[in-house]
């Protein structure tokens, strides 16, 4: 008998976990051991090397012998950061690392390489450490995501999304056993391959993506993410790096981004990310950014950025660096404030930031007299520049253990664009993330989190006078809409189980209201699972 699809991802949410919990059994002393170590012996003892907390699953001795011991660090890693899409992995408290780029456990790649340290086949048999001893730190990650509208939308629909990245972190210093000029030199690479359908497109959302992966990845056996070289100078309280950015991965980012699911939160903020000049992950932008933190608790940075007038930057591949029309530039500029407050560490992170683009962008409603371009025919007026703003900021109310998101953490976000050239001109967000700490399973997170996007005036009067005269509706830069549009709301839980170090299983659950920003379509409901192995 073939069951209904969300009868079967809930049955296999159930079995996984219940499987999880019988395996986790053995693992409680070693848990508990974590979450009794207080968070000021942890400060009385920043000189020291920070142990990594974990969930190991026991495994049956003949995979344990197929996978070998596996080596245990005995101080604070060369990088990190927990792996995107797996972000309950062990890491580095913050104020045991100097918050540079390479260090810090912020988020991918804002301030540290993308995929960590942490792997399911533990050190290679050997291999790991060698590398790494000759400064390369070599990834493979697999994420997997099921997903379907159980109800409402265009139509139901399940699609598989998913991808295959693959990481190269090189530091010169220990690579060519170099002097004073190669240390903190480093080159950073990230290629992925996606594959997979689009649901939201699916069931009627040509606005939102309900999947963290999908889309701008194109056709390619290998898309280039990124590609930049980076060097830090007086104890990385200065930090550059110059070469193939995805802008909206420094800039408008923050640490539990990619908790979630939906891609409005994901990779950098919306609007901007979908703006030409701030293009997020997996898009990226020939430039420089610059960064100064001449204390650990405060930064500033800026970025220039040529601005590609295509629709993919870089080609549908990413490879393509040169191409033509790239003679204006993006600015972007953010402040970030990163406190700890009390005995216990609560930290949080507050920015504020701008992007100006100097190019010009069609006006998305009036034609070179002020009129709806829809209706009369002429080009659309040409609007100088291009403006965003965002303001970011998120806040640990309590602490369940080491590490920078191991407690109940409030945080959310506003951000603007202009709404004469961008569809969206309008977001709010808010979310509220926790740990399992209170179930003895501090590396597992559950959150909730409420996203709204407003939709300019530009664009509904373009789509109003469109809609009466009997003409298709126009769109911009996301998508096409199925009918006037107004605002849209996203509702969306997770649960994040730690398996094991490198992998990790996620349940999400979205509720879509005003599907595509419309009321064309009854809301959706949408379920998915997402499977990170970080090999």
């Amino acid at each position: 008998m073939k069951l209904p699809f969300w009868i079967a991802a809930c049955l296999g949410c159930i079995l996984m976990y219940q499987s999880v919990a019988v395996a986790a059994e053995d693992q409680n002393t070693t848990v508990q051991s974590v979450q009794d170590t207080s968070v000021q012996d942890t400060q009385e003892q920043q000189t020291q090397p920070a142990t990594q907390n974990s969930q190991d699953v026991k495994l049956p001795r003949w995979i344990q012998k197929i996978l070998g011991e596996k080596t245990k660090a005995k101080g604070p890693p060369e990088v990190s950061n927990p792996t995107p899409y797996g972000e309950t992995q062990p890491t580095t408290p913050l104020y045991q690392t100097i918050p540079g780029f390479l260090q810090a456990p912020y988020g991918p790649p804002a301030f540290g390489p993308p995929f960590g340290t942490t792997h399911l086949l533990g050190d290679w048999g050997g291999v790991q450490p060698w590398l790494q001893k000759r400064g390369l730190y070599l990834a493979f990650d697999v994420y997997e995501d099921l997903a379907g509208n159980v109800s409402g939308g265009k139509k139901r629909d399940e699609t598989v999304a998913g991808q295959v990245g693959v990481t190269l972190d090189v530091d010169w210093e220990k690579l060519l056993n170099a002097g004073s000029w190669s240390r903190d030199l480093w080159l950073h690479l990230l290629v992925v391959n996606g594959h997979g359908r689009n649901l939201s497109r699916l069931f009627g959302d040509n606005d939102n993506q309900v999947q963290q992966i999908y889309g701008s990845r194109g056709n390619v056996i290998a898309h280039m993410v990124w590609a930049y070289f980076e060097k830090a100078w007086l104890d990385r309280k200065i930090d550059m790096s110059v070469g193939w950015i995805p802008t909206g991965v420094f800039f408008q980012n923050s640490p539990w981004v990619c908790n979630f699911m939906n891609v409005w939160l994901c990779g950098g903020e919306a609007p901007t990310k979908f703006m030409t000049g701030g293009r997020g992950w997996p898009s990226g932008n020939i430039g420089t950014v610059l960064r100064l933190m001449p204390i650990r608790q405060f930064y500033i940075m800026g970025g220039l950025f040529a601005v590609s007038p295509h629709a993919y930057n870089g080609g549908i591949s990413g490879w393509s660096w040169g191409q033509d029309g790239l003679g204006k530039l993006s600015t972007q500029v953010e402040i970030g404030w990163i406190p700890e407050f009390g005995r216990n560490h609560l930290i949080g992170h507050y920015k504020v930031g701008v992007m100006y683009d100097n190019s010009r962008y069609n006006h998305l409603y009036e034609d070179i007299n002020g009129e709806p371009w829809v209706l009369s025919g002429l080009p659309a007026r040409k609007e100088s520049g291009q403006t965003s703003l965002w303001v970011i900021a998120d806040q640990m109310l309590l602490r369940h253990g080491p590490g920078e998101l191991n407690g109940l953490i409030l945080g959310g976000y506003y951000a603007y664009g202009s709404g004469q050239t961008s569809q969206i001109n309008h977001t709010l967000v808010g979310v509220l993330m926790d740990t399992g700490a209170a179930w003895k399973r501090p590396l597992d997170s559950v959150g909730i989190a409420v996203l709204w996007a407003n939709f300019s005036r530009s664009a509904i009067l373009a789509e109003e006078a469109a809609a009466t005269h009997g003409l298709p509706l126009p769109g911009a830069n996301f998508g096409v809409p199925y009918g006037i549009q107004g605002h849209e709301t996203i509702y969306e839980a997770y649960y994040g189980f730690h398996i094991m170090d490198g992998l990790s299983i996620k349940p999400d659950f979205q509720y879509v209201n005003h599907v595509g920003g419309t009321r064309t379509f009854k809301d959706a409901v949408v379920l998915s699972t997402a499977v990170n192995i970080a090999f």
